[in-house]
């Protein structure tokens, strides 16, 4: 499989990411995304774009592809809702009908979130329901993954400098509610595990909820 992979700097791109270098069925993982991944391997390349709003640039780079794993965005907190539909909503597009155009064939899987909903009152929720109701009227297959808490492992550390701390000090007690409740928390390997297994299935679910993420990249 050929993947490109949005979002390889952070929390969950980087688990992912990591899946994908260790799968032998991948031969090539283009990292799309404003820095470089800090990765380095044979089967790696590094896409920088300043802005996904505007891909012109590297068009050429974003093709021929078996599959996007979209784990790029932001978190809410801080942003108005205009700015926060702007990143979750107009740039996810942006970069899909990219994709949509120049790899008909591809399959799109979105690390939407648990609970996303357009209908919801929560702000967070109703945005990334918007986004995966957008990307679900798209010429291609599409998947969205809906996690609920995430726990970093195996060296994986938010870019955030506070989460990062936080998760350090929460590490022990995640790593037990993902034993314990695996409908509500699972880890950055089983989400990078899960879209690969989706990748290789033949028809695989539109939406897959936590405890199915944690089975497929048990």
């Amino acid at each position: 499989m050929r993947i490109l992979l949005t979002g390889a700097t952070g929390l969950v791109g980087q688990g992912v990411l990591r899946e994908c270098l260790r799968a032998a069925d991948v031969t090539h993982v283009a990292a799309l995304g404003r820095h470089p991944s800090g990765q380095a391997d044979p089967k790696l390349e590094d896409v920088v774009v300043r802005d996904f709003a505007d891909l012109h640039a590297v068009e050429d780079r974003l093709h021929p592809f078996d599959a996007c794993l979209y784990c790029a965005g932001t978190l809410p907190l801080g942003m108005t809702e205009a700015d926060y539909r702007h990143v979750t909503v107009d740039l996810t597009l942006n970069v899909a009908r990219t994709l949509a155009r120049l790899n008909p064939a591809l399959t799109f899987v979105y690390i939407s979130g648990a609970a996303s909903n357009p209908g919801s009152h929560l702000m967070p929720l109703r945005v990334k329901g918007e986004a995966e109701r957008a990307l679900a009227d798209l010429p291609f297959r599409t998947v969205m993954l809906r996690p609920g808490a995430v726990q970093p492992v195996e060296g994986v550390r938010s870019p955030h400098t506070g989460l990062a701390l936080m998760y350090a000090v929460t590490g022990p007690f995640m790593g037990l509610g993902v034993r314990l409740l695996p409908q509500a928390m699972t880890t950055t390997a089983r989400i990078g595990r899960a879209m690969l297994a989706l990748l290789r299935q033949e028809n695989p679910p539109a939406v897959v909820e936590n405890a199915e993420i944690n089975r497929l990249g048990g």
